[in-house]
């Protein structure tokens, strides 16, 4: 039979179809709901998914009832993927749904002709691979809808959340969310455990630190982010102290540039606080370093946080002649300063951590003691000398400005 009049015997089955549309439709998503369990679930309603059936079977039918019809209305499966990706109902769901109720339609369209009888049956097979052609175009372009506005979905989450992330950090701004609301939006609790991450970029248009996001889910870490020029910043909720460790250990598996991570803090607005103990650990860090540095939320690393170059003079003052001296020299009288100090004043005690004598120790505090400001016996010179050696542990760039 010539196509074109196998084309009007189809279109003639069509308009039978389309007579009983409303009818075609309930069935066709009855049909769903009985083979396809995710669609008995509240997500898309009976109403929606009849609607929805309706939609696309009359495009088609609209398409297949016009012999001299070329371009194919697509407007049906480009609705339905955004909605059902707006919906997060999972692609394989939808496309199968989409499978029954085409087959579906393919079934009474075989039943009209028929129905018929004479040549329609033929006409109809004749046809077939360009009805299943059309069906498998719908389920593509459903397809792409559905992955475009997902696509879509996450930027725009992306940004809202790197939004909210800003407001923790520099506060909530006029008309904005309250710190409350923007732990409820995040589906973060207001108090807790949190770590703020900040890390370095290296690269740009390449994050700081790849595939960390699925790392911290695996240890049911929930994270959000604020990526900037030059770096990326995250808040993490941990559902308990004890996954910090893991947290940091996911951290340094991936970092590839100075990350800062801020002490554990228990409260959504303590954030900018947060952010500035992570972002001075990370910049206390070697230029150029890979590596991951948490710093510890005690008196003197507020104090020396607080005021770098006035810490710097302060430790000049301190140590004098001894951040002078040559590398080799001066790393060992302050190594030895630090042991002796952890060891009480015990020379015995220190040495031992050195793995030298005694006598050695004693020797090398006696040196250091000619660069201090008096005695090691003077309780005051022994608490500056503390001080100083903690700021310097804590912040080794120190004795870089100090050269500088």
């Amino acid at each position: 039979m010539h196509a074109t009049a196998a084309r009007r015997q189809v279109a003639e089955l069509s308009r039978k179809l389309a007579a009983r549309i409303d009818d075609l439709a309930a069935d066709m998503a009855r049909n769903t709901y009985d083979h396809i369990e995710f669609y008995r679930s509240t997500v898309v309603g009976p109403e929606d998914l009849r609607a929805s059936m309706r939609l696309n079977v009359a495009y088609i039918i609209d398409h297949l009832a016009d012999p001299e019809s070329g371009a194919v209305d697509l407007s049906g499966p480009t609705e339905t993927g955004r909605r059902r990706a707006l919906q997060d109902a999972p692609l394989t769901e939808v496309l199968r749904a989409y499978r029954l109720g085409f087959r579906h339609f393919w079934d009474e369209l075989l039943l009209e002709a028929r129905k018929a009888g004479g040549s329609a049956p033929d006409a109809l097979l004749d046809a077939a691979s360009a009805i299943w052609e059309l069906a498998d175009t719908y389920s593509t372009t459903l397809t792409d809808a559905y992955r475009q506005t997902r696509a879509e979905r996450m930027v725009e989450t992306d940004r809202r959340r790197s939004a909210l992330v800003a407001e923790l950090i520099d506060g909530p701004s006029p008309n904005s969310e309250t710190v409350w609301e923007v732990a409820r939006i995040l589906d973060f609790p207001f108090q807790g455990t949190f770590l703020v991450v900040t890390a370095e970029g290296v690269t740009p248009g390449e994050p700081p630190l790849p595939g960390l996001e699925s790392r911290l889910r695996a240890v049911d870490v929930s994270s959000a982010w604020r990526a900037q020029p030059g770096s990326e910043t995250g808040v993490l909720s941990c559902p308990q102290r004890g996954r910090v460790d893991a947290v940091l250990e996911a951290v340094r598996s991936v970092a590839t540039s100075r990350v800062g991570v801020s002490p554990v803090y228990e409260r959504l607005d303590q954030t900018g606080h947060a952010l500035r103990y992570a972002q001075v650990a990370a910049e206390s860090l070697p230029p150029g370093a890979v590596a991951v540095r948490q710093l510890d939320d005690t008196p003197l690393t507020e104090l020396v946080m607080n005021n770098l170059e006035t810490t710097q003079r302060a430790v000049h003052r301190i140590l004098g002649g001894v951040l002078s001296l040559p590398e080799e020299d001066r790393t060992t009288l302050l190594a030895t300063a630090r042991a002796w100090l952890e060891a009480h004043g015990s020379a015995t005690e220190a040495g031992r951590a050195l793995y030298c004598h005694p006598n050695t120790v004693r020797y090398r505090m006696h040196r250091l003691e000619e660069f201090l400001r008096g005695p090691l016996e003077d309780p005051r010179i022994v608490a500056e000398l503390s001080m100083a050696l903690d700021a310097v542990g804590t912040f080794p760039t120190l004795l870089e400005l100090r050269r500088s």
